[in-house]
């Protein structure tokens, strides 16, 4: 995909008056954009498709006095195909729930905007299971976002956790704790869960999949992002859990 500077992706639309619509944008560039879609719903508007969510294109935008009106788009990808399926559905709204938590107007985010266009294009075109790729996600927006857990380290008391120990983990001191430290508040986690936590940061997402004996800890992680956040998310309650 060739990027320019209107390229952006539809993250939530609300409908107002008879067929119009305002959309969110997330641009790489620009960060958040509020735009109103003037007659969208309309069955003939050369917009129809383009105020959708998921839809993602090169954006003409008019701005007056701070706000933007669409003019004209030119699709790139409308990523249909995850409306056909309701979990992988769901999980892709949830990313861009995600995504619009923590876009602001006028700062531009490059990295989040290509990762959760390789994580989109996975949940819609490939065969990988959901969980890792939404695990996946959660990892390296946690990083981009300036939290990242610890995974090396016991968080409480520094110990070194070597791999193929369990652990548990504490969201609230912000990464994994020794057998030692583990408390009953603790979530656990298995060593193969753990390996593939610390190996999601180090390959791309499309070698992010589950070990055969364990499904990736998409819960931890979600609930360690929200918290973060101080937020539900929206979706977030749709997700299965682990």
């Amino acid at each position: 995909m060739t990027q320019t500077e209107n390229t952006a992706i539809v993250m939530r639309y609300t409908n107002y008056r008879e067929s119009d619509r305002m959309i969110s944008l997330f641009s790489p560039v620009k960060g958040r954009i509020e735009a109103n879609a003037r007659g969208c719903r309309k069955p003939k508007s050369p917009l129809l498709n383009a105020a959708e969510v998921f839809a993602l294109g090169d954006f003409m935008l008019y701005e007056k006095a701070g706000r933007y009106t669409v003019t004209g788009v030119q699709m790139i990808e409308s990523f249909y195909p995850l409306r056909l399926d309701f979990d992988r559905l769901t999980v892709g709204t949830y990313l861009m729930s995600l995504c619009e938590a923590v876009v602001q107007p006028g700062q531009g985010a490059q990295e989040l905007f290509m990762l959760l266009l390789h994580t989109l294009s996975r949940l819609t075109y490939s065969d990988q299971e959901w969980r890792p790729l939404l695990t996946g996600f959660l990892m390296h927006f946690s990083v981009l976002s300036g939290f990242r857990p610890r995974l090396y380290h016991c968080c409480r008391c520094g110990e070194e956790i070597p791999d193929g120990i369990n652990a548990g983990f504490d969201g609230k001191s912000g990464g994994l704790c020794c057998l030692r430290c583990k408390t009953r508040g603790d979530e656990a986690l298995s060593a193969p869960q753990i390996r593939f936590l610390r190996k999601s940061l180090e390959k791309p997402a499309s070698q992010w999949v589950n070990s055969p004996d364990m499904h990736a800890p998409m819960g931890v992680m979600r609930r360690f992002v929200e918290m973060e956040l101080g937020q539900r998310i929206t979706g977030s309650k749709m997700l299965p859990e682990d």
